[in-house]
């Protein structure tokens, strides 16, 4: 029988063991979190201040930048400091407490997607309902649905973890605590833990992604088989065009580590794609919002006095 370390820290081992790329990568991680907090920000302060995004879409969108702002500071400022510090622990309950609001916030992006296309099916397909059926009452709701709903299945996720033993090296093979490289280092049946990150997490990243297809199957068949109008089609897909950029630079990531089955070489590649969605993802949602929503171009130039392309 394996004896049990009581775990007081993990030691993380981060993105490189080579000390002189150390420096270059804490500049890039560094300029990508700044500009995620200054876009997304950006993006907060006009939707709050401009009223003529004071609609259910922008309300998302605010939602979002949020989401992105409170996801990349989750795993980037201890990323930072650990490419600094040769000291590269975190605490026990430093580890739990990244990894449940890393899922929490993850989940609720996921969902948050899904609402925003059930948004834009209902603004083309029942557009003089629009206003009824997406309610300000029904998008506060819809928003709390999702931050709840995910709260509670990180919850599942971080209580499960805390609760098993750990008996092998503490060397945690990631630069931030997530389920599945602590999954490695437990030495107490993990088989629940595994199955809750297949199912729960497969069925719930699945099925939002599912649900933000059906909407735009069902826009596209609205628009060719009752209009059976192509430039309508056109004007409905550009109009939605960001937001399809956003769910597939999300879903691509997210799908390849939670939802793939494990493999012996998997947490290299984890590595690697963890990377797109804790850090590049964030700063592109406001970029491609920016640059390719020309409402929002104007609220910036309105509000900042600044010119944007």
């Amino acid at each position: 029988m394996e004896n049990v370390t009581t775990v007081n820290e993990f030691l993380l081992l981060g993105l490189t063991s080579v000390q002189e790329l150390q420096p270059f990568f804490f500049v890039i991680f560094l300029v990508l979190y700044l500009i995620s907090l200054v876009g997304n920000g950006a993006i907060l302060v006009i939707v709050t201040l401009e009223p003529k995004l004071h609609s259910p879409m922008y309300f998302f969108l605010g939602n979002l930048s949020c989401l992105d702002i409170c996801y990349s500071s989750v795993t980037l400022p201890k990323v930072l400091i650990t490419l600094l510090s040769t000291r590269r622990t975190i605490s026990f309950l430093g580890c739990i407490t990244q990894l449940h609001f890393f899922h929490f916030l993850g989940c609720s992006e996921a969902t948050l997607l899904a609402m925003m296309a059930f948004d834009r099916f209902v603004a083309i397909c029942y557009p003089l309902r629009y206003t009824v059926i997406m309610s300000p009452q029904v998008c506060v709701l819809l928003a709390a649905v999702a931050w709840l709903t995910s709260f509670f299945y990180a919850l599942m996720h971080s209580v499960m973890t805390a609760r098993l033993s750990f008996c092998h090296s503490l060397k945690l093979n990631h630069f931030f605590c997530d389920v599945k490289p602590l999954l490695e280092l437990a030495c107490s049946n993990t088989l629940l833990n595994q199955w809750l990150l297949t199912i729960v997490t497969g069925s719930i990243a699945m099925g939002a992604f599912f649900l933000t297809l059906l909407s735009y199957l069902y826009v596209v068949g609205f628009l060719l088989f009752e209009h059976r109008s192509y430039r309508m089609l056109h004007k409905a897909l550009s109009t939605c065009a960001s937001h399809l950029m956003v769910v597939c630079l999300f879903y691509g990531p997210v799908g390849f580590t939670y939802i793939r089955p494990a493999s012996g070489t998997s947490m290299t590649q984890d590595r690697m794609v963890a990377v797109i969605y804790s850090a590049v993802t964030p700063v592109m949602n406001p970029l491609i919002y920016t640059l390719r929503n020309k409402e929002v171009r104007l609220a910036l130039k309105k509000i900042f006095g600044r010119k944007f392309c």
